[in-house]
């Protein structure tokens, strides 16, 4: 072979190499199964959606230890919402366009609301940590969206039940923070307490999150009698009227849901925090899975896990199970696996029926003590 002949098959047989490399390279990365992660990454709700995040790479960084699913590598997609509806529709359509196949997500329940139907349109399963709001799944407009905690209906009923029937109350101030979620919630507990006929609800009131003083509000409460006020919201709202409730020396029973039930709430309250009770996602401390998920958060990050942390990694663990299940990522086969298929996690074996909701999990309620949540026995 003449020299200028070899030289020709070499350029031609490198540049055919160097094309292949890149096809190849680039086909790999596509074919990645890609998760998404959504929720508040940042500002006064981040205690409840970081925790999922990591929750995500401790399962996704044990199954690709193992060679993936379905031969494929899982790649993780993490975007911030804030816990805000406006940038959760944002947060949605990025991930929708960076061509996301399942997502876990969001946190809060209007957030996750607001995302939906992006989602939906994209034929997108979502499954949430920690959205209780009960319309998610009863409602039937989001055939896409699984959860692994009750809903708010469950939550409320818990929460009267143990006011009336526990602290044996009579009078009770309903309030709320006007979102999907701290309003249904308060809602349901205002049905549930008239419906029972042992308690009156003496004042029904929404507040304005983020405000700096609640004394209004606060003065309504000990105007109306009330012995307990049960709140749907959050921390930040809940631990100012707390503090505000026990420095005017109204030492009536503080009851509220798990968007409170989270240990930011006791660093913000501080020793107001003391005696307030939470409904949160029910104890699994002795479930093996739950303990080795909580040893492997302590070793990865040098700190205990938070708020929805072992719902997050139960969601993680139920929706790529689907996908290799399912034998793909087809959003209807995913779906179909989801309501089947049970799965070990540390929540407990866990499906879900049609509506998306877990079946096998509940909640429970709690009581800070000596600045711990403790589970009420």
């Amino acid at each position: 072979m003449k020299y200028s002949t070899f030289r020709t098959a070499l350029l031609t047989f490198s540049g055919a190499a160097l094309l292949m490399a890149v096809l190849s390279g680039s086909l790999f990365a596509a074919d990645t199964i890609k998760l998404g992660v959504a929720g508040a990454h940042s500002g006064d709700l981040a205690s409840y959606g970081l925790p999922t995040v990591k929750a995500a790479e401790l399962v996704v960084k044990e199954i690709n230890a193992k060679g993936g699913i379905l031969g494929r590598q899982v790649e993780l997609l993490v975007d911030d919402d804030v816990c805000k509806p406006e940038v959760a529709t944002n947060t949605a359509t990025k991930l929708v366009s960076q061509k996301v196949d399942v997502v876990i997500g969001h946190i809060c329940s209007g957030a996750t609301k607001a995302a939906l139907g992006i989602y939906k349109d994209a034929k997108v399963i979502a499954i949430s940590p920690s959205a209780t709001n009960p319309d998610l799944t009863q409602s039937g407009q989001y055939p896409n969206f699984y959860r692994t905690i009750a809903s708010d209906d469950t939550q409320a009923l818990l929460e009267v039940n143990f006011a009336i029937d526990k602290l044996k109350v009579k009078k009770i101030a309903v309030l709320h923070d006007k979102g999907d979620y701290g309003k249904g919630l308060a809602e349901y507990a205002k049905k549930f307490i008239e419906e029972s006929k042992k308690a009156t609800v003496v004042l029904f009131e929404g507040i304005t999150p983020g405000a700096v003083d609640y004394s209004a509000v606060v003065q309504k409460i000990k105007r109306s009698g009330a012995e307990a006020v049960i709140f749907g919201g959050y921390h930040p709202e809940a631990s100012s009227i707390v503090s505000q409730m026990r420095k005017k020396d109204m030492k009536i029973h503080f009851i509220s849901d798990d968007g409170v039930k989270d240990d930011t709430f006791i660093k913000v309250a501080q020793k107001y925090a003391e005696g307030v009770y939470a409904t949160g996602p029910k104890d699994t401390s002795k479930n093996p899975l739950a303990i080795a998920a909580i040893e492997a958060h302590k070793k990865a990050y040098g700190a205990d896990p938070g708020a929805f942390f072992l719902n997050g990694y139960a969601a993680a663990q139920a929706i790529l199970a689907a996908i290799q299940k399912a034998g793909s990522t087809d959003y209807a086969a995913v779906g179909k696996a989801l309501q089947t298929e049970f799965v070990e996690t540390p929540l407990g074996k866990i499906k879900f029926d049609k509506r998306g909701d877990a079946i096998g999990v509940g909640f429970s309620m709690y009581q800070v003590r000596k600045g711990v949540y403790v589970e009420v026995k």
